[in-house]
């Protein structure tokens, strides 16, 4: 039985999401409706609203979900109505040469797991087909997502911060522990300090590194790098933030990380290494943007650039095991999420986000 919902959906593009009724299908074999309490504000989604990336439209945003099981399908196993669950975009098929090689995030299936279905997820009053993007589209009351794009967390667990673990926390605690693989007593920087940014952070002190170094634009947000264990932070509108980076980090850092998503921070990530060191980008890079390297440092002194997607993650025991070390106070996820809007506002949460002064942003969509 088909269900109303209803969605912030973005008709246009660049544009504004408008609150309109859904109808929502019935769960597939393998699928699960989640009734969704709270869902993240990711720069991804702006970037599909403002126009920096290409979207197809009527499409309901938001990938970031912590909601209720309500229905599941015949074949879906591990999951019961009444757990609580959260999404995560990187959704694999378990068989694929990727995923065998537990590179999951890279699974060869993915988009087929997250778009093909004999019928539309989402229906508008006028019958026309509504994309969920990643096949989540959780700005909506209930949210229809195949088995594995889920995973079951502690009920007791704080709906606000649940609903960052699918990204924000996956892409950057993956980066550094996954990813990187930072070891004790090396240094880092990390290049932006989002929900991402600050969530890499936290890795990085949490893998024993004896200098985190924190570097944004904001006051406040190098205020609170600070809290979350930076060792050092640095203003990048005072100057040469790479100068800085290398005078505190006698010459450089072993792992740079880059959460802006800019070719220009990529750029400043690489040479703020130290020879032998590792820039590793989390941003989504528009294809336009340039990045300068010196060759040189590729060949003669060993240094890396690398791309990690999701925090290459293993989100399925990952975001239990992140919620586990929260819980103990090893992690300050609460503290990640400084803004909350309702669904009716959520235009208002997407200029918040915008504005550069919040880590992230949630929107209570059906939250207790």
């Amino acid at each position: 039985m088909s269900r109303r919902v209803a969605a912030a959906v973005l008709n246009r593009a660049p544009g504004e999401l408008e609150v309109e009724e859904l109808v929502i299908d019935d769960p597939g074999p393998d699928e699960v409706l989640v009734r969704v309490e709270y869902a993240g504000l990711c720069h991804s989604d702006l970037h599909e609203i403002d126009g920096t990336f290409e979207t197809m439209v009527p499409i309901v945003l938001g990938h970031e979900v912590v909601g209720e099981v309500v229905e599941v399908g015949e074949a879906v196993v591990g999951f019961e109505p009444g757990d609580r669950v959260v999404t995560c975009l990187s959704m694999f098929c378990g068989t694929c040469a990727y995923c065998l090689d537990g590179r999951q995030t890279l699974c060869a299936n993915r988009a087929r797991l997250q778009q093909e279905r004999p019928r539309p997820r989402l229906t508008n009053t006028r019958g026309q087909a509504v994309r969920p993007t990643a096949g989540i589209g959780g700005f909506a009351e209930m949210t229809l997502v195949h088995q594995n794009g889920l995973v079951v967390v502690p009920a007791d667990l704080r709906p606000a911060t649940a609903s960052v673990l699918g990204c924000a926390v996956t892409t950057g605690m993956g980066a550094v522990l996954h990813k990187a693989r930072v070891r004790p007593g090396q240094r880092v920087a990390v290049v932006g300090l989002g929900g991402v940014g600050f969530a890499a952070l936290q890795a990085a002190r949490l893998a024993g590194a004896s200098q985190v170094i924190g570097i944004d634009v904001v006051p406040e947000k190098l205020r609170q790098a600070l809290q979350f264990g930076a060792t050092d932070v640095v203003d990048a509108r005072d100057g040469d933030a790479v100068a800085a980076v290398r005078g505190l980090s006698d010459g450089g850092v072993h792992h740079a990380f880059e959460a802006v998503g800019s070719g220009t921070t990529v750029s400043q990530a690489f040479a703020m290494l130290r020879p032998g060191g590792t820039a590793t980008v989390m941003g989504m890079i528009p294809d336009g943007h340039r990045i300068d390297l010196r060759g040189a440092e590729l060949f003669l002194e060993e240094k890396r650039l690398q791309g990690s997607f999701m925090g290459s993650n293993h989100f399925k025991v990952d975001i239990p095991m992140y919620a586990e070390l929260n819980r103990m106070g090893v992690l300050q996820l609460d503290d990640l999420v400084t803004a909350e809007f309702d669904l009716s506002t959520i235009n208002e949460g997407f200029k918040a986000l915008a504005s550069g002064e919040e880590i992230r942003v949630v929107a209570r969509i059906g939250g207790r």
